[in-house]
Order: C-alpha cells, then structure tokens, then sequence
C-alpha cells in the first residue's frame, strides 16, 4: 500500500519533501516545488500564518509568501531553518524571508512587533566587506553577493554567501564594555571576518555557542574541512578541552589538518555539540562515526554517563559499520540517522526528549544515557529510504520513502508532533502529510455550480442548540487571544531580565503546586540558583532601570523648578 501511494506521488513535487527543520515547539517542511507548511506552537506568529493566527496548528499547513514585485508569481523557496521561537527561509533568488518573535532575533527594525507574516529582509544589499577579501570589485561584489544557506538555533539567526562568508545576527556573542564576552542584541546581519578569506561550508548554533565548518584553504575542498567553535562555553560545548568562553572561533584541535578524520556534519543543542567524520582516505567506505561533547547530564552525549565533555567524544554503542546520513540536536537529546533507515536516539526521557516539567535541567531515570534503536513499526527497526533526522526542543521529526513520507515523537504538546493529536508519543507516529484539506477540500478548483449545490446543502435554520455552541466558541478564542496577550508579555518582560522569553517551566514550583507563591523566598531561591552570568545580567538590567527611573524623577523635577521660575518671573514682571 506504502509503496503504491510513493509511486503514485513521485511525479508531483508538491508531495515530496526535500528538508525540514525543527523550532523549540514548531515544525518547518519544505516540499520540492519550493512550497513552505509548518505546524505547532503559534505563539510569537513562529509558524507564519498570518495576523491573527498565533494558534496552534495540529498539522501541516501552508505558509504564504507575498511576491515584493507586487506580481503573482509564487516565491520559490529553497532552503528552511527554525530557531527556538522564529523561522527563516532562503529563497530562490538568494532573498532571506523571516518571521516569529522580533525581540533579539529578526532584523526587521527594533521597534517592530513580532512578524506573523515572512518578511523580506533587504539588509545583505546594504553590506558588504570594508574590503573585499574574493578579488571581486566592490561594484562587483555589491551585485554577485547572495545568501546561499540559512540556519537558526536558539535566538540566533546565521547565513552563509556565496563567497562563503558568514553572516551572524540576533543575540549574538560580542564582546562588552570590560572586554569579555556578552550576548548581544543585533538585528543587523554581521559578516565573521575571522577565516581569512576561506569559505564556511556549514554552520550550527545552540543557545550561546556557534560552532562552523571551514575550508582548510583557499581552495576548498569537501574532504578538507576544519571545525572552528566559539561563544560562551561554560559545559564544554566548544570543545577546546576547557569551559572558557570565546569571542572568536577557534579551532577545534581534534579535527585539525594533520586529524586522518574529515567532518561532514555539524548541529548543536542548547549546551551540547554533535558531529559527523569519516576517514580521510576512506572517503568512499561507508563507515562513519559520531562525536559529541558539551552538557551530558541528561545523557545527551551517549556517552553512557551523565558527565559532561570538554573535547569531542566518539558515541562508541552506535554501529561501527554505519554511515551516518544525519544528525541533530534537541535541547537536551541527540539523534542520528544512517543511510540504512537505523534511527538512534539519546538524552532525555529515554532520548525522546520529552522534557517533563518537573525534570528540567535535573537527572531523570527514565533518560537514555547510550543510543537507543528507534522502531520505524513493531519488531521493524528499519525507517525506509530515510532522508534526514531532526530534533526539537522536545520532539524529533524524520523524512522517510526518499521525501514522501514523514515520521515523528517526543512531547506532543501544541501539535508539534503534526498528527492531529495534542499528545506525547512515545513510538514514531505518522505526520499527516500531505495535508488533508489540501487534498480534500480545496474549494478555489469547485466551480461556482458545485459551491452553490454545497450552499442549498446547508441547514438555513440555525438550532438554539447552534448558537449556545457559537457563542461558547467565541469565548473561548477571547479567553485564548487574552491568555496569548499576557503570555506575549511575560515574555518579553521575562526576556528583557533574564535573556530569554518566559515559558511554563519557569514558573515557581510553588505556583505549579498550589496557586500560591511566596514571592520572596522564590526570589532568595532563584538567587542562590543563578550563575554568575545570569546575575550579572540582572545586576545591568536592575542598574539600567534604576538609573532610567531616577533620570525620569529628575528631568520632571527640572521642569517643576523652571515653572516655579517663570511664574516667579511674570509675578515680578507684572
């Protein structure tokens, strides 16, 4: 049946999907017709649906981009990525398309609101090198310029030129005032000057770290790559051997020229890296392995213990004689792919990573501390034809049958799993692709005699039963567009304090418990919880507000004098 539904779909490039890519609770797919769905959480317009649509979508459905010559040509879209809360798209013509949550991430203004629509971002024509390093003219390289990867992680966005050049922004590590390392807020792309004209092949971020595939030399070649990391690195997630921060990349020793391993692929967790070699003179062997390093207490690493690493580790329970196709990193689970249809996972809560509540960030039985083989079926550990793995904060998604069909599990909250259900699985489940609207209920291709038969169809007598049900509906979306306002806020309240938009594990325990909070002993508690980075920050933020305030006190205590002064004034005067 499976195999007569592929054959019958492979002519139609509207069907088959050819990359996918995974937010914090959202879910990006792009077919080969350059078509874009996405589904999940809507919350902040990640899922790029429109005003209005900040709900959550249970299943696949298209996002639309707006042609900005004003035709009726359709954007052909080529490349996806999904940050924690955003989403980026890469066009066919190179034009860098965005949307979702505007604070620290998108380069549309810093006064505008979230974007629930793509945006065109035009800021790459506006910048180019002081001086330009591929022997182009500046007119020349002003024209010739264009976005060719785009990837996202975190609250950070990233693109690669054709030149190979690396453009950075969104909270990004910069250095600060006392000249050590701070992320801050860009929504300017900034290019990396740091490779010396060699080209960055492929990129990855997590939360606070970028880690970067580079040509050894000018002349670049596949096989001839070097893995370069920097940010903040207080787990080891750089793998230099310490838990120093970097301002600028820095090569990973492990891997240098004189390594017999080449890197093929990168991605990064939100304090874990995970990577991809083969040997160097068995490039056509299909024999890989996989190497993480960075945060491991919730297993994250495969390393079959909670510690953390600070160099690259092989994760040695995988096959020997697989060839890894693909891999990815959730916020604390990895997964892996081989060209055979074997699926390992590992981390949190079994490598599924469903993240309960109460575990966050806390050692938890149920996680898997060594890979574990995911079944595709029961007793059927092979996925056919797979394409390629990704993960979610919380849920893992993989293209499968050469792009005709797509599998997922993990947490299944706000429909990020895209079966309809709003429920954690635990086993692959079956995303509804293609959607079924779209097969079946495409009402632009009836013709006006089909809609009007449908019409006489309906019931002209709507029931008292009807209008009960009508108007509970239309409290609850008041209660639910009430609930995203405040939601909104928090978030960006929580963002401007802590870095980062509030989410429903930062609530109390205590609230989650009771209802009930105290706030000063949470406030002691959260305290004594903070690192020093994050006390620092709050340390700025308290300053800043302070000093804000008491500007404000002066400046209307000023103004109060001067109008004291200038009724002294007219009174002497008269």
């Amino acid at each position: 049946m499976e195999a007569t539904e592929t054959s019958r779909s492979s002519d139609n490039p509207s069907r088959k999907v050819v990359d996918i890519a995974a937010g914090e609770s959202h879910t990006l797919l792009l077919s080969e017709d350059g078509s874009v769905y996405s589904w999940g959480r809507g919350m902040f317009g990640r899922l790029g649906l429109g005003f209005g649509s900040q709900n959550d979508q249970l299943f696949p459905v298209k996002v639309k981009f707006e042609n900005p010559s004003g035709s009726s040509d359709c954007v052909k879209i080529v490349g996806i990525a999904a940050g924690a809360y955003h989403s980026l798209a890469l066009a066919e013509d190179g034009s860098v398309w965005c949307w979702g949550y505007n604070i620290c991430i998108l380069n549309i203004g810093e006064d505008s609101h979230d974007s629930l629509d793509p945006c065109l971002l035009s800021r790459f024509l506006e910048l180019q090198p002081p001086d330009s390093s591929t022997g182009l003219s500046e007119a020349e390289d002003r024209v010739s310029l264009k976005i060719c990867t785009v990837k996202a992680g975190g609250m950070m966005s990233l693109a690669i030129d054709n030149h190979g050049t690396l453009w950075i922004w969104g909270n990004i590590p910069e250095e600060n005032k006392d000249g050590g390392l701070s992320l801050v807020n860009s929504f300017i792309p900034r290019p990396v000057w740091d490779f010396h004209g060699r080209a960055v092949v492929k990129v990855s971020c997590g939360n606070e770290h970028v880690v970067a595939l580079v040509s050894a030399t000018e002349s670049h070649k596949d096989e001839d790559l070097l893995c370069y990391s920097w940010g903040y690195n207080s787990h080891g997630q750089l793998g230099l051997g310490d838990s120093q921060s970097r301002l600028r990349p820095e090569v990973v020793k492990v891997f240098d020229e004189d390594s017999p391993l080449t890197i093929y692929e990168v991605a990064c967790g939100a304090f874990h890296t995970a990577l991809l070699t083969h040997k160097k003179e068995f490039a056509d062997t299909l024999e890989s392995m996989c190497w993480t390093f960075g945060l491991g207490e919730n297993g994250q690493l495969g390393h079959g213990t909670t510690q953390s690493a600070l160099f690259p580790t092989p994760v040695k329970v995988l096959p020997q004689n697989a060839y890894f196709i693909s891999v990815d990193c959730g916020l604390f689970h990895t997964s892996v792919v081989s060209s055979t249809g074997g699926v390992w996972s590992w981390g949190m809560e079994k490598g599924l990573g469903l993240c309960p509540d109460a575990s966050r960030g806390e050692t938890v039985s149920g996680d898997a501390l060594s890979p574990l083989l995911i079944l595709y079926k029961p007793h059927q550990p092979i996925f056919p034809d797979p394409v390629k793995v990704v993960c979610g904060a919380a849920h893992t998604v993989v293209i499968v049958q050469k792009g005709y069909k797509v599998w997922s599990w993990g947490r299944g909250r706000s429909g990020v799993l895209g079966n309809g259900k709003e429920i954690d699985s635990y086993t692959p489940t079956i995303v509804l692709w293609p959607p079924t609207k779209e097969d079946l209920n495409d009402e632009d291709s009836k013709s006006s005699d089909e809609q009007d038969n449908v019409a006489e169809k309906k019931p002209k007598v709507i029931t008292e039963t009807d209008e009960k049900l009508s108007s509970a509906l239309n409290e609850v979306k008041l209660l639910q567009t009430k609930l995203s306002t405040m939601e909104k806020y928090a978030s960006i309240l929580h963002g401007s304090i802590f870095g980062k938009p509030f989410d429903e594990h930062d609530i109390p325990v205590s609230m989650r418990d009771s209802g009930s909070m105290n706030i000063a002993k949470e406030w002691d508690d959260m305290l004594e919880a903070a690192d020093d980075r994050k006390l620092a920050r709050m340390e700025m933020f308290y300053r800043d507000m302070i000093a804000g305030v008491k500007d404000k006190l002066m400046k209307r205590k000023i103004k109060e004098i001067i109008k004291e002064c200038l009724q002294s004034s007219n009174v002497s005067n008269n």
